[in-house]
């Protein structure tokens, strides 16, 4: 989060824990307000990068899960970088900026994948750079979330993942309630102001559980390698595209999917103790190795935490779960359904 964009988060209250915005004063009454009103949150936990040139479609789809060839101006994607061996180096949101394309992703793992990604330019045409210093992200959220689109003389996009462009940045649709807005950073601060008229602020703990709620997984420096995406459901959420080339990992990828060999999904889990990304599940039908591990994590509303949770079949239907050991907290789980 660049410098100026914190100080005016914390002129407006935000509270702080490892340089990220976690609320504005009432944790506990952001989470329910995040579930029953209209929130906007500053999402300084996901980064951005850029990726522009008249290269730039052809390789992305030559590197990353999805079909990056029939993205469309006015939409968006779910995606991921995978390893030679199929795993998940990080999960995108990827999104189209005229001719060029932004992908957002966990913050943590930004500087380690742009690296990497410019390594594989050799001499395509094509400029990766990280956006997040001169952009802003907004999540807003809640049934009056469109009203307060129109309110900020913002677009508002149609449907589920279709985007629209305004003077100074874009505004996509997650859901029926729920948007993000990528802002270039000078014009953040007067946005905010539009927005909060109508929508309370919130910090990056609420947004995080709507993400769990959405069943919407974020690979992270906790989680990176762990997966293949079907694990992780992207498969489902059109984040892998089986009829595209090659691209790193695919054979596996593809492989796991056409042999059916995915043992283990997503799902929602609950705990009264408190969850994080990485923790690992234990399971008495297994009791030599961990049967899963957490993905993404946050506070519920009503109490406890929930989180997202990459999980073996047999040990979720088995029906007892605990959070770290065999003697660990216990840990309730349902599957993640679209």
């Amino acid at each position: 989060m660049n410098a100026s964009w914190q100080e005016f988060l914390g002129a407006a209250g935000a509270r702080f824990d490892n340089g990220q915005p976690v609320d504005f004063g009432d944790a506990a009454g952001e989470l329910l307000a995040a579930r029953d009103a209209t929130v906007l949150a500053p999402l300084a936990h996901l980064g951005l990068i850029e990726c522009a040139g008249e290269e730039a479609k052809s390789f992305l789809h030559n590197q990353l899960t999805s079909d990056i060839n029939h993205l469309a101006v006015d939409a968006a994607q779910h995606s991921a970088w995978c390893s030679a061996k199929g795993r998940m180096l990080a999960s995108f949101l990827l999104f189209r900026n005229g001719p060029d394309y932004r992908l957002q992703l966990s913050a943590d793992l930004l500087p380690a994948i742009l690296k990497r990604l410019q390594m594989f330019v050799l001499r395509a045409k094509v400029k990766i750079a990280d956006a997040s210093a001169t952009h802003v992200l907004l999540g807003l959220s809640g049934p009056q979330a469109e009203t307060a689109l129109r309110a900020a003389d913002l677009p508002v996009p149609a449907k589920a993942l279709e985007t629209a462009g305004f003077a100074a940045g874009t505004v996509i649709r997650l859901a029926d309630e729920r948007f993000e807005i990528a802002v270039a950073g000078a014009a953040a601060g007067e946005l905010w102001g539009k927005l909060a008229a109508l929508a309370r602020p919130v910090g990056t703990t609420a947004w995080r559980w709507l993400d769990v709620q959405a069943g919407i997984p974020l690979i992270s420096e906790a989680t990176r390698e762990e997966f293949v995406p079907q694990m992780a459901n992207f498969e489902q959420i059109g984040g892998v595209s089986f009829h595209k080339g090659c691209y790193p990992g695919q054979e596996i990828v593809a492989r796991t999917q056409y042999l059916g060999k995915v043992k283990r999904h997503l799902y929602r889990a609950r705990s009264a103790e408190a969850l994080a990304a990485g923790m690992p599940l234990f399971s008495p039908d297994n009791p030599e190795h961990a049967c899963g591990m957490l993905v993404n994590a946050a506070p519920a509303p009503e109490g406890g935490y929930v989180a997202l949770a990459v999980i073996q079949e047999g040990s979720a239907a088995a029906g007892d779960l605990r959070l770290g050991a065999l003697d660990g907290p216990r840990v309730d789980a349902q599957a993640v359904v679209f």
